[in-house]
């Protein structure tokens, strides 16, 4: 079926194919709590005949995320705990978050901002908001990097990227600006000459940090698009999300982090899902997790290693959780597994 216009509501789903069997009552009470978007490039990635189609399960509202669980906060990884002013968040120092906006093409249904971000969410900055970010990032001077996220920064037209970019080049002491953004996936096609002239017109280091969770969404069309930004100078990084249902297997995995280093994009984080409301049956065990990350090593290069990493809820930052293969079994003496498992004194014994 070819879809011509985004989805944005239930209607437009059951339109397009993707509702069969679903309750669309229930479906409509997810839809007027959590946004709903598809691009026309994501509705034609979808197997309609695969009632598990792990694309589907990704974008496709779940009568399942109106159960909530009582570890679950609107806010899971506490940015306004540490929110200074509107549209910054600084939880490290020398880095702060610029969410200029909360709209996205495609609203994932175990986002961890789904409180936040859609029609019904925090929009974007007004011109005094975005005047008072910019005021914080340059009041100070410990702060290298800039991560424009939101929402996604590339919803925005290359004209507001491009003033947000000069804007960023007259501080000095910002040294990087990093986007977090899933458009070339589910828009391939916004990433054009305008849009990277944008990207690059502060004359900072750029970073482009894509979200992708499924092998199949790294298409020819998603490839040729971060194949124009990597040829442009742009460095890029990937961010997955280990769900159940969509990447939870380890050739799953392994296939998705091969395509990332295939189009140029180095494997950067693997997050273990958020406690976001609704989004229970999203999540694995973290001993599930370390098991697949576990899996991957000796599976495949180095090259396409991400880091297994936890938002520690309550906005205590990032831990990394992949289970360690040391442990000390005597004093200076440590036990070291190797991919397959087995296990080696070090430093060895004659």
């Amino acid at each position: 079926m070819n879809v011509i216009r985004p989805i944005k509501s239930v209607d437009d789903l059951d339109k397009a194919g993707l509702l069969e069997g679903r309750d669309v009552a229930a479906l409509e009470a997810v839809a007027s709590r959590y946004a709903v978007a598809l691009t026309p490039t994501v509705s034609k990635l979808i197997d309609r005949a695969d009632p598990e189609d792990p694309i589907a399960r990704q974008f496709v509202p779940d009568a399942a995320e109106l159960v909530l669980t009582p570890e679950e906060r609107a806010d899971p990884i506490g940015d306004h705990a540490h929110s200074p002013v509107e549209g910054i968040v600084h939880r490290y120092p020398d880095r702060v978050l610029l969410k200029a906006v909360h709209v996205c093409p495609v609203y994932c249904r175990f986002c961890f901002r789904r409180e936040m971000v859609g029609p019904q969410g925090l929009g974007t900055l007004d011109a005094d908001s975005l005047d008072g970010a910019l005021d914080y990032i340059r009041a100070h001077t410990e702060i290298w990097e800039v991560i424009l996220t939101g929402g996604d920064p590339l919803i925005l037209s290359p004209r507001r990227l491009e003033e947000i970019m000069l804007r960023l080049a007259a501080i000095d002491h910002v040294k990087i600006v990093r986007f977090h953004t899933r458009v070339p996936v589910v828009d391939p096609q916004k990433i054009d000459t305008a849009l990277i002239a944008a990207l690059k017109a502060s004359g900072k280091s750029v970073y482009v940090a894509l979200h992708a969770n499924h092998p199949r969404e790294l298409t020819d069309e998603a490839r040729s698009a971060c194949g124009r930004l990597v040829d442009a100078g742009i460095v890029m990084l990937s961010q997955s999300v280990l769900l159940k249902g969509v990447n939870d297997d380890v050739d799953v995995l392994a296939a998705l982090m091969r395509a990332f280093v295939e189009a140029r994009i180095k494997p950067y984080y693997l997050h273990h899902p958020d406690l976001a409301p609704g989004t229970s049956h999203f999540r694995l065990t973290i001993a599930e997790g370390q098991a697949l990350v576990a899996s991957l090593r000796g599976r495949i290069s180095g090259l396409c290693q991400p880091a297994y990493i936890l938002d520690i809820p309550g906005g205590h930052g990032k831990a990394v959780i992949g289970e360690s293969a040391v442990r000390e079994v005597a004093e200076g003496c440590y036990s070291v597994s190797d991919y397959r498992g087995a296990e080696h004194i070090y430093p060895p014994h004659e």
